[in-house]
């Protein structure tokens, strides 16, 4: 992580936040990594994945603006990765494998 990457600082009452968001740094370092979209959306698919636990918290306050903030964090997280996947379905240069 360099300088200009700063972790998403939350107190989560279930320390779920800290887990995914170590998950979610590793897979946001891979899909910066590689060059096209369609070498991104398998790590899109991931993210995806680690953001959804958190999109589906049971322990979900909306009182508390720690739970607030995770929710909006994950969420914008969830809608990039979607956009993600998307740009790799239309990569020309994507695998058919």
């Amino acid at each position: 992580m360099d300088e200009t990457e700063q972790p998403a600082n939350l107190s989560c009452p279930i320390d779920l936040f800290p887990k995914q968001e170590m998950e979610v740094a590793r897979l946001t370092r891979s899909i910066n990594q590689v060059p096209t979209a369609a070498q991104k959306s398998p790590f899109a698919q991931s993210l995806l994945e680690a953001v959804t636990v958190l999109l589906e918290c049971a322990a979900y306050d909306e009182t508390n603006t720690n739970c607030d903030s995770c929710r909006s964090i994950s969420e914008l997280r969830r809608q990039t990765a979607s956009l993600v996947m998307a740009a790799g379905r239309l990569d020309p240069g994507r695998s058919t494998q």
